[in-house]
């Protein structure tokens, strides 16, 4: 499920407590900047301070496997808050660190210690299922400082879907609190049968120790300094399963994480600029993407987004993969790889499973297990099995890795043949949903909220329904099995494909082009009527190829017209429809993947201009966000002077498509193209905005060889000067 809020009138109404698929709006993530960490499976959000604090929304914590671990952690200097100095999460990503101070501190009636005579740096990070924390506490002043350091803590055990506004009938049970001389054990065991511990160890030993709270007391001579440690271990324990890695001291796990980090980044393609800001944008980005990339058995896997989608969804790892294919291929084979392992291999109705159907999401907290709701593995999505079969030709494209291909050439079977059989049940060659869980996603395309798929008056469309950009999904699949086919030596099924892609592209262009709208319909509902409404989803046609050249031109400047464009991005629904509201989730709002998906696919029919329009307006925007943080979605308000873009209240980030959709934004706008099968780079009518003249891609890998390239713009256009070139490798420039 991936879906917020549904109300076209605005964030502040809350849907029944039993909708699942709701995220209720009490209050905002951007109500003060969010400070979050990643890690595997491990999630955090602090506040500015580092703090966990309850808010309104609850949504802070020390997460682990879809259950809040920590629920509070606040750290005070004399029973009150210090004072902020500064706070930022570093730019790889790996570590928060917080700068305090003390207020004016009295005593008997007296100042005691002056304001800035304590400095207090906090560094925290996480490393397989575990919370470091470093406090060191400096005496700057001139007079000595016997001062009370205290640290609340509290852990809650709730599930993230209550966290989301889920609620339950019935609970486990909280464990009674073990406490030692320098260790606290909180636990709770779930309806599931399952025990979870919060295990917190502190060094020194505190002063004062129960279960909600921990006091130092720390006396200082001018220039000393204490530090005080604290390790959060997240266990999730049964019969069955133990913990496997131990607790490491603060200093082992910041030396493990920094070479792993190291070892991550240091072979990484990379781009730089003559752009400082542009190099900011792209080094969170590519800093966010690694955060967000877990390690399976299967391969690297990109997590959807923090905080509610931090779990493989099918959908957001093939498009976040295609966004980065050209310079991080193996993100792509991961993303295969384990869609492959889950793919559904029997009828499942209250999972919205079907022989061949590729998963849509998974979740593994208390909730899931006990099938409170749907989600434990669900399969509710109608595109990302045809995504599936795209992102293994596009892979083989760029790889040539013919020996994957063979291994999951069954599951691309599978896959073909559920588009065929179970995609689509009538028979009119377009993939259509109608869910079969009484609890599932109501609509099933990347537009999931239960409004965002309507008619021109703005009444919802029934189904079975029939989206515009899936039946390109479903196109480029037919046209990717073809390839696929034709490369192991199947010439009959690879004409039978590509037949198929032929007589989807001649039917979709007559049951979906609106001439006087300039675009293509949305939908058709379940009558085959179409949805005539002026979306972002048409952009999506040109990115998958199924737009006819006239069409797709139309479709661009449909969606480049101020309705559309809000001047940061393309909105997801034109000004002009009954439904638009520019704080909707998916009937106005602005998402980052879609206008990159859309401007990669302005550049593949020649519009490179209008590609670059797009970069500029989401790198403008980028600007503006925390952190350089492009984040899941913002507002579709107009872009007015000396503003910028307003935030969706409740849009994750980091989140995995958006950060990635930067890289494919360069890509469109470079025309870069690689054949892995011929060894070739090609930047085909290469263009650069305004605000780059010079931009280099460093460590391009092609099989065994690789490739650093400077793109410099003039006059006349974008050349290419190649920098350094090891191994074979042929490099095109296509004017």
């Amino acid at each position: 499920m991936k879906k917020q809020s549904g109300n076209s009138e605005g964030l502040m109404v809350r849907s029944c407590p039993e909708d699942a698929h709701h995220i209720l709006a009490d209050s905002s993530l951007a109500d003060e900047p969010i400070r979050v960490l990643k890690h595997g499976d491990t999630f955090a959000l602090f506040d500015q301070y580092g703090d966990i604090r309850p808010t309104k929304g609850g949504e802070q914590g020390l997460y682990h496997e879809g259950t809040r671990f920590l629920s509070r952690l606040v750290v005070e200097l004399e029973g009150d808050r210090p004072f902020l100095l500064t706070s930022t999460i570093r730019g790889d990503n790996g570590q928060l660190t917080v700068s305090l101070t003390n207020p004016d501190l009295c005593r008997d009636q007296r100042l005691y210690l002056p304001l800035g005579s304590l400095r207090l740096a906090l560094n925290r990070f996480l490393w397989h299922g575990a919370c470091y924390q470093e406090l060191r506490i400096e005496n700057n002043g001139t007079r000595p400082a016997d001062v009370a350091i205290s640290m609340q803590i509290a852990a809650d055990f709730a599930d993230i879907y209550e966290i989301r506004g889920l609620k339950r009938s019935a609970r486990g049970d909280d464990l009674e609190p073990a406490v030692r001389e320098d260790r606290i054990t909180l636990g709770y065991r779930g309806l599931d049968g399952v025990v979870r511990r919060t295990l917190l160890h502190f060094a020194p030993r505190p002063t004062i120790l129960d279960a909600t709270h921990a006091q130092f007391d720390i006396g200082l001579l001018p220039r000393q300094a204490a530090v005080l440690y604290l390790t959060l271990g997240c266990e999730r324990e049964s019969e069955l399963r133990k913990r496997s890695t131990p607790l490491l001291l603060f200093d082992q796990a910041r030396v493990a994480a920094t070479l792993a980090r190291g070892a991550q980044n240091g072979n990484a393609c990379r781009i730089e600029s003559s752009c400082h800001r542009f190099n900011a944008w792209v080094n969170r980005a590519a800093s966010d993407l690694g955060i967000m990339t877990t390690l399976l058995p299967t391969g690297p896997y990109p997590y959807a987004g923090v905080p509610w989608f931090n779990t493989p969804f099918g959908r957001d790892g093939i498009i976040t993969s295609l966004e980065c294919l050209w310079f991080q291929p193996s993100l792509a084979r991961g993303v295969l790889s384990y869609l492959a392992s889950t793919q559904a291999t029997e009828l499942i109705p209250e999972q919205d499973a079907e022989p061949g159907k590729i998963l849509h999401e998974t979740r593994n907290g208390e909730m899931a297990a006990l099938r409170e709701m749907p989600f434990a593995r669900y399969y509710g999505s109608v595109d990302a099995t045809p995504l599936f079969v795209q992102l293994a030709g596009a892979y083989y494209e760029r790889t040539a890795d013919r020996k994957f291909i063979e291994e999951i050439w069954p599951n691309i079977e599978a896959a073909v043949i559920w588009m065929r059989e179970y995609g689509d049940l009538d028979g009119d060659g377009f993939l259509e949903y109608c869910r079969q869980s009484g609890d599932g996603l109501v609509h099933q395309g990347w537009k999931d909220s239960d409004d965002a798929i309507f008619h021109e008056d703005g009444s919802p469309a029934g189904g079975p329904i029939a989206l515009c950009e899936v039946q390109g999904y479903a196109y480029a699949a037919w046209q990717s099995a073809a390839l696929l086919a034709a490369v192991l030596g199947r010439s009959e099924q690879s004409a039978t494909f590509r037949a198929q892609a032929e007589l989807l592209q001649d039917r979709f262009e007559s049951a979906f082009w609106c001439d006087d709208l300039s675009t293509y319909a949305v939908a058709l509902d379940g009558d085959k009527r179409s949805c005539r409404v002026r979306t972002s989803n048409a952009g999506q046609c040109l990115f998958s190829g199924i737009a006819r050249p006239e069409h797709a031109r139309l479709v661009a400047r449909t969606l480049l017209a101020p309705e559309s464009y809000s001047g940061w991005g393309i909105r997801s629904v034109s000004a002009s429809e009954a439904r638009y509201n520019p704080m909707a989730y998916h009937n106005g709002g602005v998402w980052p993947h879609d206008n990159a998906l859309i401007a990669y696919g302005f550049s593949t029919y020649g519009m490179a201009n209008e590609a670059a329009r797009v970069l500029s307006g989401m790198f403008d925007a980028a600007m503006f966000f925390n952190l350089h943080r492009i984040p899941e979605l913002f507002c579709g308000f107009a872009r007015d002077e000396g503003e910028g873009p307003i935030p969706y209240p409740l849009a994750c980030a980091p989140q995995s498509w958006s950060a990635a959709s930067a890289f494919l934004l360069f890509q469109a706008c470079t025309g870069l193209r690689i054949s892995g099968t011929s060894r070739k780079i090609s930047f085909v009518r290469p263009l650069l905005p305004e605000f780059l003249n010079e931009a280099r891609i460093l460590n391009l890998k092609i099989a065994d060889a690789r490739v650093d390239v400077a793109l410099i713009r003039h006059h006349k256009g974008v050349s290419a000067n190649v920098l350094n070139r090891q191994g074979e490798v042929e490099i095109v420039l296509v004017v």
